[in-house]
């Protein structure tokens, strides 16, 4: 199965195969979304600890080295590669979204300035990348990313980060919503279990993005 193929929900169960990709270097770019210090941490309550590895487990075998293998690739090429990451610009955080408000586990708190709320030494940005920061789930309604984008002349954005189903979802669904181009990584990506991972990657196949994996995109694109 391939990506034409796979990752395909109820709506689109039936649905003809897509087009092949065409993807022109100059008008693409890859965005990382929020792989940040905050979330590499390991509780220490042993339960929760355990119940969060298999995520660890795939950020420290899947993705984190196919996500650094691609922005070199694109980078060789001259690709820009933008990053992403939640931080509030007031230490009490009173200019986060509502959804970074609200009590249960997306109540984030990450200033700027900390440590939690960079980049991970793995996939940190090299001197002269755009970083944008935001306090929404989006990282195209938090900033000005659409109009960066837009001045850039980019029209196809290679999604790669966490989580699946929050803020790369988002992401996505705005991304489309503003007639980009979009392409998600599938292992580049992670939710909190495999099974919200493989879901929202259904979810959103084919409507607002194509799933393909960093495989798939190399061939594509010859990197």
């Amino acid at each position: 199965m391939n990506w034409k193929t796979a990752y395909r929900s109820f709506y689109y169960e039936n649905a003809p195969e897509p087009d092949d990709l065409i993807l022109n270097l100059a008008e693409t770019a890859m965005l990382s979304i929020d792989v940040q210090n905050t979330y590499s941490q390991i509780s220490s309550d042993p339960v929760e600890a355990a119940r969060w590895e298999p995520f660890r487990q795939r950020m420290r075998e899947i993705v984190i080295p196919a996500t650094r293998a691609l922005q070199d690739a694109f980078r060789a090429k001259g690709v820009d590669v933008i990053h992403a990451r939640i931080a509030c610009l007031l230490e009490d955080g009173r200019d986060r979204s509502l959804s970074q408000k609200k009590p249960g586990w997306n109540n984030l708190l990450l200033p700027k300035d900390s440590k939690e709320s960079q980049l991970i030494d793995d996939l940190a940005p090299k001197p002269g990348e755009i970083v944008v920061t935001k306090t929404t789930d989006s990282a195209l309604t938090g900033t000005s990313l659409r109009l960066i984008l837009s001045n850039m002349g980019i029209r196809n954005v290679v999604m790669t980060g966490i989580f699946t189903d929050q803020c790369v979802s988002s992401t996505v669904r705005s991304l489309a919503d503003e007639s980009f181009n979009v392409i998600v990584i599938e292992d580049c990506c992670a939710a909190g279990t495999d099974e919200l991972h493989q879901r929202e990657l259904e979810i959103i196949n084919l409507i607002y993005c194509y799933v393909i994996s960093s495989q798939e995109l190399r061939h594509i694109m010859g990197l």
